[in-house]
């Protein structure tokens, strides 16, 4: 079975301690819980297995465009200039390395599949199985865990690899998901993989 690694929104503004969404507490949480660490392991793994590694970015265009005024959750972006296009907030986090042969996605919405050219990307390259990775776990990788379960893809959510601004808002929206997904770890998805 072809399998893809979704990284979903390890951007500068989402995780680092000096990005936009930071006061939510997304860093703190990303921090405490080693994502991003367990996230690049399991990028690592996710290529030597010979797994598509695809990058999720959330981002808007100059003017911000695309954005949706009315969203509670990107209210205010235009007047601070987070979430930019090709500014450093919505590059991928440092401490993961995108290889340039590996697609990037931009988005302007929660759900990586929205207005976006990522299915076609999976089916394309014959994918059956996605591996999800993400900041929020509450937002963007409960929306790509849907849409991915949707579409007949079957869903794997590496928990370790995933955070929110609260424990509480992770361990729920994990909750939620174990429903149309298999909830499991870097560690044991591509342990089983090369056992397999």
């Amino acid at each position: 079975m072809c399998r893809a690694l979704l990284v979903l929104d390890m951007i500068n503004d989402v995780v680092a301690t000096e990005g936009a969404f930071a006061p939510a507490g997304f860093p703190e949480q990303v921090a405490r819980r080693d994502v991003l660490p367990h996230t690049a392991a399991a990028v690592a793994a996710a290529r030597q297995a010979g797994d598509l590694v695809v990058w999720v970015a959330v981002g808007f265009r100059p003017g911000y465009l695309d954005w949706p005024a009315g969203s509670p959750l990107f209210a205010g972006l235009p007047a601070t200039g987070g979430l930019a296009r090709g500014g450093w907030g919505t590059r991928i986090h440092s401490a993961l390395e995108v290889r340039p042969e590996e697609p990037v996605i931009v988005k302007s919405r929660v759900s990586p599949f929205h207005g976006t050219e990522l299915e076609q990307l999976l089916r394309t390259a014959g994918v059956e199985e996605v591996l999800l990775a993400g900041v929020s776990t509450d937002h963007v990788v409960l929306a790509a865990a849907r849409d991915a379960h949707d579409r007949d893809f079957t869903v794997r959510v590496l928990a370790d690899c995933c955070g929110s601004s609260t424990a509480e808002l992770h361990e729920a929206a994990v909750s939620i998901m174990a429903s149309i997904a298999e909830v499991t770890t870097a560690s044991a998805a591509y342990s089983m993989a090369q056992a397999g």
